[in-house]
């Protein structure tokens, strides 16, 4: 069996061809996307104006720029669209071009592909297990040291589920701001938090011009295929260096179209966080009653577990759920963690106590 399917969740053509099961059967517990699909009122508006494909999108998206500045609360002049949040990623980290970076692990492996590209000298900071996987400000901003030209966090971070809160992201970026280190806070996941104004990072672009907060659509608005991104940043100068490294037209016109709209719909994102909220403390309730199971509070639509017994692994986990047409993700591959850590993202009521009784048939 190769390990690739261990070390990717979600590739659903891969597991299709190799474990013969089709993908339409498959109960995708590993791409971390909103359980609710597409908001339908972003899909009727796009099914009534397909004729758009035909027209060439606005150069400057200013319409698409109104539309995150109004459910961000964000500056319009501060904020920059991509093709997807990938896109945005590896545009921020050519254009810093850092010597020297800092990536808080464990973490989305883009990030270190893309310091790579860069000739990037890196390091990681763990988030230590002792600890739930919280962050030690204190320990970090040593680690920090005036050398470090870039450093890189994912809040809520994935895999572990944990955040860094607004005080730990002030006093991070007042000591990087000393130390002329730009900062890159990936905020992927963070519209499933039970309490976003407690972590978002983006009212302190207006206070710190070393700050980029990147975004995508890919998980909350569970439109992965349409690659639309953000980013937010009051620094010009890098503004200018991304419109120079960026391609033009970045954005296609139906991804434009539907962000335009997308965030306006309050009803689904109502809808989101009282599902993900009710499912998450449900979820975490459940595990803190089992023997061989260890879970992490999560401000996210995932969980991490981590297995309290040698009878089985994660990878046998994976292939045993597998046969029953439940896809998980097998976090041995993300750095830092081992065959004993395992992550799923919570989908349904009727599909989490599903994989949860199947679970714990197997763990427990």
């Amino acid at each position: 069996m190769s390990s690739i399917f261990h070390a990717h969740g979600g590739d659903l053509d891969a597991i299709e061809r190799q474990y013969k099961i089709p993908k339409s059967e498959i109960i995708d517990f590993s791409g971390n996307i909103n359980p609710l699909g597409f908001p339908k009122s972003v899909k009727n508006a796009i099914a009534e104006n397909i004729d758009i494909v035909s027209m060439y999108p606005d150069k400057n998206y200013t319409a698409l720029k109104k539309s995150i500045a109004n459910y961000t609360n964000a500056d319009f002049k501060n904020i920059s669209v991509g093709n997807g949040s990938t896109e945005l990623i590896s545009v921020f980290i050519k254009s810093v071009n850092a010597k020297k970076a800092v990536i808080l692990g464990p973490a989305y492996s883009e990030y270190e592909n893309e310091l790579k590209i860069s000739n990037s000298n890196f390091e990681y900071f763990p988030l230590k297990e002792e600890y739930e996987f919280n962050i030690n400000v204190d320990s970090l901003i040593k680690f920090l040291t005036p050398d470090i030209d870039l450093f890189i966090a994912c809040n809520p971070n994935n895999p572990t589920g944990t955040a860094i809160n607004i005080e730990q992201l002030d006093k991070i970026l007042c000591h990087c701001k000393t130390n002329n280190t730009f900062v890159m806070i990936d905020e992927t996941y963070i519209e499933f938090s039970e309490d976003i104004n407690s972590i978002c990072a983006i009212p302190l672009t207006k206070k710190y011009d070393n700050l980029f907060v990147i975004r995508g659509t890919a998980k909350f608005f569970a439109a992965p295929g349409i690659r639309l991104g953000y980013g937010i940043t009051s620094n010009s100068n890098f503004h200018k260096l991304l419109q120079k490294n960026q391609n033009p037209w970045s954005v296609n016109i139906l991804a434009a179209f539907a962000g335009e709209r997308m965030f306006l719909d309050e009803e689904y994102k109502k809808q989101t966080w009282s599902l993900i909220t009710t499912e998450r403390k449900k979820a975490l309730a459940e595990f803190k009653t089992w023997k061989n199971i260890k879970s992490y509070n999560s401000s996210s639509n995932f969980i991490l577990l981590k297995l309290l017994t040698s009878k089985t692994n994660a990878a046998d986990i994976f292939d045993k759920m597998l046969n029953k047409k439940m896809l998980i993700r097998d976090a041995a591959s993300f750095k830092f963690l081992d065959e004993s850590y395992l992550r799923f993202c919570l989908l349904s009521p009727q599909h989490n106590a599903m994989f949860i009784k199947e679970l714990k048939s197997i763990v427990e």
